[in-house]
């Protein structure tokens, strides 16, 4: 029996794999949601944590619940559908409603220091590293 290598095989292999560490750099598990989900959300590291960002204009800051849980960062809120009075829309490309984004982030993360700042529509949440995770310095003595 002869074994042959495919290589187109091969190369969809890559493909999809590329694009599965491009989607998700950080390797942050986004659970039943994705891409194209309401509201959109970006996720980055920095040196001090992670940063987690939703869009979610025309949501006022009192309409916005974050909660943990172990590693599981969720929030919810909603959108309300408003257009001027006496108007009809003629295009409609918003979203609106209530809605949930659930997230598990990584242990060395420590979630009950995490805060929440909202600007211009920009809901910003700031996880911070758990102290035995930041890098220390180790001074050298002489001896």
């Amino acid at each position: 029996m002869a074994f042959f290598l495919d290589p187109v095989s091969g190369l969809l292999a890559l493909q999809r794999e590329l694009e599965r560490a491009f989607q998700n750099p950080l390797d942050v598990d986004l659970g039943v949601s994705g891409r194209g989900v309401f509201p959109a959300i970006n996720i980055f590291s920095d040196r001090d944590g992670y940063v987690v960002r939703l869009e979610v204009p025309g949501t006022s800051p009192d309409q916005i619940e974050i909660e943990s849980q172990g590693r599981t960062l969720t929030i919810k809120g909603r959108r309300d559908q408003r257009g001027p009075e006496g108007a009809s829309f003629h295009r409609r490309e918003r979203n609106w409603g209530q809605f949930s984004r659930s997230l598990q982030l990584p242990e060395s993360l420590d979630l009950a220091r995490a805060e929440a700042t909202y600007q211009q529509g920009i809901l910003t949440v700031r996880v911070p590293k758990r102290e035995e995770a930041k890098p220390r310095q180790i001074a050298v003595k002489a001896v």
